[in-house]
């Protein structure tokens, strides 16, 4: 439906009621409007990603964002925002001193976006936003990771974070929780709820039996990384 259409519906909108046939107009219009922003920013990089994996794009509120800085307050090294979005939380994990700050983002407009916002806010060429699976990329020298996933996605994420992240590394989920993961503190309500784990902590209770349905990867030595055969 072309913008002289729309006009008009919008028209008819404020001048009478609309009979069915306007309604139907109507709802086709809106319907189509949402189906070209699906496409045109959600969809791309999808097809890359096994359907499992993928997880539509939900920007964090910022009292999200808020909470998930606070259980990462006071720490210091390389961060990690896995599916990262617009790039709010990479800009304030560089704000709070957590640098380098990396975002992995598959969807070429919400890369174009991030880079937009640190380019706004004064970060252009201190943040750093690639084009890469998360599945792929490796996160050995990574000390904190936040990630904003749906509940399918922890299985596997948890198999891979415990391969490769090092002892002293600190995860940060917000909304949903790792399921079979113990977080080391918590903070917020809800969806503003963020959980924090100490990968040291994680796999202790890995090693003990403590965490059901959680085991660590084939080549994972229990400080994390490869074993030395596999290095």
């Amino acid at each position: 439906m072309d913008t002289e259409a729309l006009d008009e519906l919008a028209g008819q909108l404020r001048g009478e009621a609309l009979g069915g046939r306007g309604l139907l107009q109507l709802a086709t219009a809106t319907g189509l409007a949402a189906y070209a922003v699906w496409a045109a920013v959600l969809m791309p990089g999808f097809r890359r990603v096994p359907l499992h994996l993928q997880v539509p794009y939900m920007p964090s509120s910022a009292q999200q964002v808020a909470n998930v800085m606070a259980l990462l307050r006071g720490r210091s090294g390389k961060t990690a925002d896995l599916g990262s979005g617009d790039g709010r939380l990479v800009l304030e994990a560089h704000k709070q001193g957590l640098r380098p700050a990396v975002g992995y983002e598959l969807n070429p407009w919400l890369l174009w976006l991030a880079k937009y916002r640190a380019r706004k806010a004064g970060c252009h060429g201190q943040v750093s936003f690639l084009k890469q699976d998360l599945w792929k990329a490796n996160l050995s020298d990574c000390y904190n990771v936040t990630v904003f996933l749906a509940p399918s996605v922890k299985p596997p994420l948890a198999a891979k974070l415990l391969a490769e992240l090092p002892d002293e590394a600190r995860v940060v989920a917000g909304r949903f929780p790792f399921p079979s993961w113990t977080p080391s503190s918590t903070l917020g309500q809800g969806l503003e709820q963020a959980w924090a784990y100490d990968m040291k902590e994680v796999r202790r209770a890995v090693r003990c039996g403590g965490t059901p349905g959680v085991t660590a990867p084939p080549g994972a030595s229990p400080t994390g990384g490869l074993s030395p055969g596999e290095q």
